[in-house]
């Protein structure tokens, strides 16, 4: 049997609690030195900072160096007045189907929220 080393990680918090995001990078680093595949899904307040108009948190910027996909829902930049087409084009939109598909094929998710 083949192991998924896949990892999804659903992060709902603003970078502005750039403490949380910190630790989440940390043991994304440990993860990346493992050979992980590991994706990014920001929901609820954890886009805040993505849109090109304004000046993303460094924290952000630091996540999105990291060799990983970064997702954003689309819904919930719309919810916090973030036009989907004017975020760092290092980062997908994602609408709740995309999330459902994801999520179905993947064994291994962890939420942060």
């Amino acid at each position: 049997m083949v192991e998924n080393d896949e990892l999804v990680y659903l992060y709902g918090f603003s970078p502005r609690y750039s403490n949380r995001m910190e630790n989440l990078i940390s043991i994304i680093e440990e993860q990346l030195r493992l050979n992980a595949k590991i994706k990014v899904i920001l929901i609820h307040d954890g886009v805040i900072g993505l849109s090109k108009k304004g000046i993303m948190p460094e924290v952000m910027k630091k996540l999105l160096n990291l060799s990983i996909k970064v997702y954003g829902m689309s819904p919930d930049l719309l919810a916090r007045g973030i036009n989907p087409e004017e975020i760092d084009s290092r980062i997908q939109c994602l609408d709740y189907d995309n999330l459902v598909d994801m999520l179905a094929i993947t064994s291994n998710i962890a939420s942060w929220m």
